[in-house]
């Protein structure tokens, strides 16, 4: 499941109904992105950057035996300390859902299509962001 939204999300809630009636899932694993120190501003091209997050998470779901996942990302103007990012990874067991939620915020650090901008200034992935998501290049599973 992906959201792309300006709105601010709770993770237990969402959580919850990514969870509810399932009692085929054994792990989850949540990874939440905060806003620091100054204000950004997240732009991004809407229905390609959705349809590429859900070819990313398709991926993820061939890679690894996922019962359930789901990505928020946030766009808009944001200020420190406000919710940025979410992903959560279900599975039968803790190790595919570990792999799979560091697989999507790799790739959601380094290559998703969003826009990211500090006051006037653009930000740009870090060389270590970018090394740390090349380990999933043509990698099946973890």
């Amino acid at each position: 499941m992906i959201h792309v939204q300006t709105e601010d999300f709770d993770i237990g809630d969402e959580v919850a109904a990514l969870t509810q009636g399932r009692s085929d899932i054994g792990a989850v694993v949540t990874f939440s992105g905060i806003v620091r120190d100054v204000a950004l501003e997240l732009e991004h091209y809407p229905g390609m950057t959705e349809r590429e997050l859900a070819r990313i998470e398709a991926e993820a779901q061939t890679r690894w035996k996922l019962q359930a996942s789901l990505i928020i990302h946030r766009i808009g103007k944001l200020a420190p300390g406000d919710n940025i990012v979410l992903v959560i990874t279900a599975s039968a067991h803790r190790g595919d859902a570990f792999a799979a939620a560091e697989f999507l915020m790799d790739y959601l650090k380094t290559r998703a299509p969003f826009w990211k901008r500090e006051g006037e200034k653009w930000v740009e992935a870090k060389a270590s962001d970018d090394e740390a998501a090349s380990r999933w290049d043509n990698k099946k599973g973890g």
